[in-house]
């Protein structure tokens, strides 16, 4: 029989990079909900709000961006850099902010409610 901490913390491992690969949508969606950012300030957005538990690598953003452009869920300016090229910023567009908002209100509010009864209990 496997020691009980190292077996709990492989489970434990494998649960939360499953977990992570299903945020990645919230997450972009949650840092364009502030205000327009480009692809790195949207990692830096992702890394100082998790505390550096949650990442994805730029590839894995640029390529979800890519597909909210497709289905009209955010749109890009270019502006001038300080450095290089002009860089993309992203904002959500109006069905963007408004599926956002029901995801949220459906999928994240229920622990919210979880927690405030008493039945989510963090120690």
């Amino acid at each position: 029989m496997p020691d009980n901490a190292k077996y709990i913390q492989q489970l434990l491992s494998g649960w939360e990079q499953t977990f992570h690969k299903g945020q990645l949508t919230f997450w972009i969606l949650l840092s364009l909900s502030q205000e327009p950012k480009s692809l790195e300030e949207i990692t830096l957005f992702i890394k100082s709000n998790t505390g550096d538990v949650i990442f994805f690598d730029e590839q894995s953003i640029y390529r979800a961006l890519r597909r909210y452009l497709d289905t009209d869920l955010i749109s890009f300016e270019l502006r001038n850099s300080l450095r290089g090229p002009q860089r993309k910023y992203y904002q959500l567009t109006p069905i963007g902010i408004e599926l956002f908002n029901l995801f949220a209100k459906r999928n994240i509010k229920i622990f919210y409610t979880l927690y405030q009864s008493k039945i989510l209990k963090l120690s």
